[in-house]
């Protein structure tokens, strides 16, 4: 037994976070019902870009999850990532539905701003997708393999858009690029286009592809501008994607506001994927011009898995977007944390090597999140670790970030 923790330093500093995380819980009573423990905030400005997957944070606004907790959700839409990023570090926001690697590259200043950030929870799994433009398609790029193909034969400079450099949909684009031998700093251009802003862009012919959340990819296909070559969970089954984030700072003035604001999204979460109507009912609402800003089919068919590519193919996809799937998508997993770390670092954003556990159990708010999942009543996993296997073949399993890191032929 002594071998093994020593031996092993991650599984040593998890299981002293995890004791440290318990013992928070003990100290601040785990539940909202002692005075002590009443939100410290009555209403909670959190930030929102149009996409699908801010259904949580409108939905507990919307259905009144919020009060049960103490507090009043004001969702806020917002222009672009790069907005979200500034009124979070200036505190116009309290908190946002963000990229979970924009969190992380603000927190280590990997292109721009450094603060101490925090992410409370995720908000969902799945559901972005990777759009090739019908320029593209029409010379048979239509998936990786053709994409790469035509890459070699047809040649001239291909542009791709992601929606933050530091970003999931960045971190997916190049990943999937690099998984067919496509280096994305070195054969291609990447561009930074807020999501509303990619069908129209598309359009006029301003790139190849991108990388985006729904419903964009969707809207493509329906505007004849492009078609889905590949959907995020293909690269990763049950990939993490949008956070609760904040800044550390204002957790630490604001821990009851966090625990109640994260148990009312939890309930929402739950709501969401409880039932075929609910969703039907969470697309109706946030197609509203006031959230996505689009029409109600263009939203509905990929959050019930329904999906086309946009060149006759229809398929049911089991991995769809989730928002709770009992429970298993709102824990914030260290290691989910790390992957964006190593992508970083992969993709020369980083040039230090950092201290990735450290990072992840200083960002990833577990004590907070255990005491929010408490009082919602939802289980949470034994370990903060996950595994999984991405579309190349390679496992991830947190424990040894720096050698994952470095152990890609493709990077920067």
């Amino acid at each position: 037994m002594t071998t093994e923790s020593t031996s092993n330093p991650i599984r040593r500093s998890i299981i002293k976070a995890g004791a440290a995380a318990s013992l928070s819980a003990l100290a601040t009573g785990g539940a909202w019902a002692a005075g002590s423990d009443k939100p410290e905030l009555e209403e909670v400005k959190v930030g929102f870009i149009p996409l699908t997957d801010c259904a949580s944070i409108v939905m507990a606004s919307v259905m009144g999850f919020d009060k049960k907790y103490g507090i009043k959700i004001i969702p806020s839409k917002e222009s672009s990532w790069a907005s979200v990023r500034d009124k979070l570090v200036n505190g116009e926001l309290d908190a946002a539905h963000v990229l979970y690697g924009l969190i992380y590259g603000v927190q280590l200043g990997a292109g721009g701003a450094k603060k101490d950030m925090a992410v409370l929870m995720n908000l969902n799994h799945n559901g972005q997708a990777i759009t090739l433009s019908k320029k593209v398609a029409d010379k048979g790029g239509v998936d990786g393999p053709s994409l790469a193909k035509l890459m070699q034969t047809d040649k001239r400079e291909y542009t791709f858009a992601q929606t933050f450099p530091t970003g999931t949909h960045a971190m997916w684009l190049y990943y999937w690029l690099a998984s067919y031998g496509i280096n994305p700093m070195k054969d291609a251009r990447a561009i930074t286009v807020p999501p509303p802003q990619m069908v129209a862009n598309m359009r006029v012919g301003n790139m190849d592809g991108f990388c985006v959340g729904e419903p964009w990819n969707h809207r493509a296909i329906v505007d004849g501008v492009g078609i889905t070559a590949a959907t995020t969970q293909d690269i990763w089954k049950d990939h993490p994607e949008k956070t609760l984030g904040t800044t550390l700072e204002w957790v630490k003035k604001h821990p009851n506001t966090a625990r109640a604001l994260v148990a009312a999204i939890l309930d929402a979460s739950k709501w969401i994927d409880a039932s075929l109507s609910n969703k039907t009912k969470m697309a109706s609402t946030i197609a509203d011009k006031s959230y996505v800003n689009t029409s109600v089919d263009v939203i509905n068919q990929r959050i019930l898995g329904r999906y086309q590519n946009g060149l006759g193919k229809t398929w049911d996809d089991p991995n769809h977007m989730k928002f709770f799937n009992d429970g298993s998508v709102n824990f914030p997993y260290l290691s989910d944390g790390m992957w964006f770390i190593t992508q970083h670092k992969r993709w020369g954003l980083l040039k230090a090597e950092p201290d990735y556990l450290a990072v992840a159990s200083s960002v990833n708010q577990v004590g907070i999140y255990r005491d929010a999942a408490s009082l919602a009543k939802v289980s949470v996993p034994k370990s903060p670790l996950r595994t999984v296997k991405m579309i190349d073949g390679t496992v991830w399993d947190g424990k040894n970030p720096a050698a994952y890191a470095n152990s890609f032929k493709i990077k920067a």
